[in-house]
């Protein structure tokens, strides 16, 4: 199978200059994008993810620098690496103002085809690796998923069979044995559950933690948590406190699981006999959610607390996890369109603030009854979309595979104002699909979203959205769209 190509952005407004710059650079499995103004630029961007952007600094109506701060400042495109190139004098001040404007390099026409080669071979082979390193990275996730969901059968038939027996032993020296067992059996369990969400996180985006959208009491969740994490741990203190509105839609059962480890983090490792604070607070437009507790968390361990099995450290001996909870933890908050931060020290001890958007009732799309098209295989996935969709306003469809999706987009009426599709797909893949829809006149002008983890293999002409999926993310690109149509 050939590597998916790598794509190039060139920047001028001379067309004798693009040309020039596309004999030097052109290569196998390459793909140069031309651009001849800032602005015809910024809409490739949109669609294309590149691995270098080439920019003529002096263009009429936007230049070079202008069209570098633009993209330094969307998240798609912040981290493309930039070489600016220029006819002007050997200017210190405008050399230092394109390193400012975020560039790797700053080359002075007339230009040297092997310096220019080689900086972009460097690039070409940067992003190469990326990619094969995202390839077995997802290879990888993969194989954790699928091992860990064939795993829970068996390991519940043998947790059912232990407590069958259980009531049936009267060897006290056998009973406790095959507690143990049960014990040990359902922290296997845990940490199934774990390799899963983490096999959801990467894979199928914050989406895997919002699998329903419904108005919730996040003071009423916490009060749950603190009852239930009290009956575990009697001998410690938790004191909760609650103020104002705090209402938002998501995920209840996600967000539970949210709350318990971060409390059941605090009771575990803050300092013994000393209380658990936890606050509720409803501030402007979000929910504040403070866990406190005495101790510190390790210098060397704070800063990767939050990164799968980073947090481990602070007490592999003792943990029964795999140290996935917190990060798992911050999945969840993202996928509500929060965060989640630690702040530790000796003097203060730890502290876990949990930031969620207020929201007392759902948000409507001004004057927009605009038609979406969800494609995606994943059943909770597909539910999720359709169900934030329609809590924005949005009149949302769903379809499970490339055919349906395309018998629903030729019966559409009135037709449908976006697609957004899974590229992996039944029946016919979502490059298969916009194929379809651009070799059909009705359907050609639909705008297209995907989401990958390899925006390399989405089609030319699709919006792509990369993996993890961030469902506000997503949001604000479909709204991104009307806006652009308003302006026009």
């Amino acid at each position: 199978m050939s590597p998916e190509p790598i794509k190039f952005l060139l920047v001028d407004d001379t067309e004798e200059n693009l040309v020039a710059l596309e004999a030097l650079l052109r290569r196998d499995e390459l793909v140069l994008l031309r651009a001849r103004s800032g602005s015809e630029a910024l809409e490739l961007l949109l669609v294309h993810d590149v691995a270098l952007a080439i920019l003529d600094v002096q263009m009429p109506d936007m230049n070079g620098f202008e069209l570098a701060e633009l993209m330094r400042g969307a998240e798609r495109t912040k981290n493309v690496p930039i070489i600016f190139v220029t006819a002007g004098a050997r200017d210190p001040q405008r050399v230092f103002k394109g390193y400012e404007t975020g560039a790797v390099d700053f080359l002075h026409k007339p230009i040297d085809p092997q310096a220019l080669r080689g900086k972009a071979d460097v690039f070409y082979q940067l992003y190469r690796q990326k990619q094969e390193l995202a390839g077995s990275l997802r290879l990888n996730e993969l194989f954790i998923g699928i091992i860990g969901h064939d795993l829970r059968n068996p390991l519940a038939a043998i947790l059912n069979g232990a407590r069958v027996l259980e009531p049936q032993l009267g060897d006290e020296k056998l009973l406790r044995t095959l507690k143990r067992m049960i014990a040990a059996g359902q922290r296997m369990t845990d940490m199934i559950e774990q390799l899963l969400d983490l096999t959801r996180a990467r894979l199928a985006g914050g989406l895997g933690f919002l699998r329903v959208r419904s108005l919730l009491d996040v003071a009423a969740l916490m009060r749950r948590t603190v009852d239930e994490l009290a009956v575990a741990h009697p001998q410690r203190e938790v004191g909760l406190t609650v103020r104002g509105d705090c209402s938002t839609t998501g995920d209840g059962n996600r967000l539970l699981q949210l709350f318990s480890n971060v409390v059941a983090n605090a009771l575990v490792h803050g300092a013994p006999g000393t209380p658990v604070a936890v606050s509720v607070e409803e501030r402007d437009a979000e929910i504040v959610v403070r866990v406190a507790n005495a101790g510190a968390i390790p210098d060397d361990v704070l800063p990767r607390l939050f990164d799968p099995f980073g947090g481990r450290a602070r007490d592999a001996a003792t943990s029964n996890g795999l140290g996935l909870g917190l990060y798992i933890s911050q999945q969840i908050a993202v996928a509500h369109g929060g965060t989640i931060e630690a702040a530790s020290s000796e003097a203060e001890g730890t502290v876990i603030t949990i930031r969620l958007p207020r929201r007392a009732a759902a948000a409507k799309a001004p004057g927009l009854a605009r038609r979406v098209l969800i494609v995606d295989d994943d059943e909770h996935i597909r539910e999720s979309l359709r169900e934030a969709f329609e809590d924005e306003g949005y009149e949302a469809a769903t379809a499970a595979n490339g055919g349906e999706a395309l018998d629903l987009l030729r019966q559409g009426e009135p037709r449908y104002d976006v697609a957004i599709l899974d590229l992996v797909l039944p029946v016919l893949d979502g490059g298969g699909v916009y194929r379809a829809m651009q070799a059909d006149a009705a359907l050609a002008s639909i705008p297209v979203i995907v989401s990958t983890s390899n925006p390399a293999r989405a089609p030319a002409g699709v919006i792509v959205v990369p993996k993890p999926l961030v469902l506000e993310r997503l949001l604000d690109t479909v709204a991104d769209l009307w806006r652009a149509e308003e302006r026009r």
